[in-house]
């Protein structure tokens, strides 16, 4: 290797990062551990060079090659999720839903998502986001008694806003989305239906998600997560997007180029090519299929010890805690799981009383400790070791040597 011998400082810390990883447990459920394929990419040739515009129309010369492998990763999207165009070149899943705003809205128009303290994204509508200060924003939510989506609130905002796009998804919900009862709602003011996949993107391709292909016009995604891929991004239209709106794929393009980026980041994109090929295999669906077991049996088991889970559990990849019962914040716990060697985020729960940066609960997930094998009994495990740090942060040293013994069993993978 090169790099000890250019830069030992990065060199060392990424190899302390390289412990830390395979001695811990990350469960933040947006973190996944990539395939060395993927990682290969990442860090090939293909970072030296710019590819601005698009395959067969590029303003650069030299990019034969790099038109091929755009082209390769646009066609497995489009036949992993069943979709009739991809947009391969978002820098990360932020950028790729503010080119859906600027492909479809003008300043001032009104759009419609998910409230961020009940579990929605930044840039679906939240006040501090530039999808709140440059559009009308509406936020719909969960109901306070079980923490399912409202639908009838949603229907009612619906008709009495009017929004022209209307996002669905979520960091930090647990349960399955309805995508049937979305599009009727969006259906009923002719609204463009924006699917947010990018918690569960791995799961619908993994087909233990529903797939919101026949419902949704439009779909974006970070490549990570779920998917296990690198930090990337991708917009897909659907056959119903395009019923809608025939221009809609090209007005998607040209929101990316030239409306909000530049040149691709290529190698990113060659590694998502790697993720995607790896998410059409049967092992894959295996994966995917545990990590919704792990998730499960995980929050089972959080809730013998009493713990409060929002929504009473988990369909999917995370768990979210309610933690007031136990007399804990959520940095706190975040703080004694780290020592412990646990990895999670501090998270707001619906109708939070705390602050944001001292909410009440924790979010966590199983996509990154599936990736390493890790299945039910180890998740009994885990729910053993949170139950005892959180009760007691004297056990956070006793508990971080117990999982660095489990992390031996169960490696990086590759």
């Amino acid at each position: 290797m090169n790099l000890p011998k250019v830069d030992s400082q990065i060199a060392g810390l990424i190899g302390k990062e390289k412990e830390r990883q395979e001695t811990t447990l990350e469960m933040i459920p947006s973190e996944n551990h990539s395939s060395l394929a993927v990682r290969e990419a990442l860090g090939s040739i293909l970072t030296d060079k710019y590819a601005e515009g698009y395959p067969g129309k590029r303003y650069y010369a030299g990019l034969e090659y790099y038109d091929q492998i755009e082209n390769i990763c646009k066609e497995r999207a489009r036949m992993l999720f069943g979709v009739e165009h991809v947009n391969v070149q978002p820098y990360s899943g932020s950028p790729a839903n503010q080119a859906v705003y600027f492909a479809l809205l003008k300043p001032g128009d009104t759009t419609m998502g998910m409230s961020l303290p009940h579990g929605g994204h930044l840039t679906h509508g939240w006040k501090v986001n530039f999808s709140a200060k440059y559009y009308k924003s509406v936020q719909y939510g969960v109901k306070e008694d079980n923490h399912l989506i409202d639908y009838e609130e949603m229907a009612g905002l619906v008709r009495e806003h009017q929004p022209k796009l209307i996002w669905v998804g979520a960091t930090a919900y647990p349960r399955i989305f309805d995508w049937e009862r979305f599009t009727k709602i969006a259906d009923s003011i002719g609204a463009y239906l924006a699917a947010d996949i990018a918690h569960i993107a791995g799961l619908v391709a993994g087909e233990v998600h529903p797939s919101p292909v026949p419902f949704v016009h439009i779909i974006t995604t970070t490549t990570h997560k779920t998917l296990r891929g690198p930090r990337g991004g991708m917009i897909m239209i659907t056959k119903k997007g395009i019923e809608k709106d025939v221009e809609l794929p090209q007005k998607i393009d040209r929101a990316i180029f030239p409306g909000l980026q530049g040149g691709p980041h290529e190698n990113s994109i060659a590694a998502i090519a790697i993720c995607l090929k790896e998410a059409s295999t049967l092992d894959f669906k295996h994966y995917a299929r545990q990590v919704v077991v792990n998730a499960r049996v995980l929050a089972e088991e959080l809730l013998r010890y009493g713990f409060r889970l929002i929504s009473g559990g988990t369909d999917n990849h995370l768990i979210l805690i309610d933690l007031r019962n136990k007399g804990v914040s959520g940095a706190e716990a975040q703080d004694r799981l780290e020592r412990a060697g646990i990895t999670v985020n501090k998270n707001s729960i619906p109708f939070d009383p705390a602050p944001p940066f001292k909410p009440s609960g924790i979010r966590l997930g199983t996509p990154a400790i599936t990736s390493r094998g890790m299945k039910e009994e180890e998740m009994k495990q885990i729910a053993s070791w949170i139950n005892d740090v959180i009760a007691d942060e004297n056990n956070c040293e006793k508990v971080r040597e117990e999982v660095k013994e489990m992390c031996k069993k169960f490696p990086l993978p590759n």
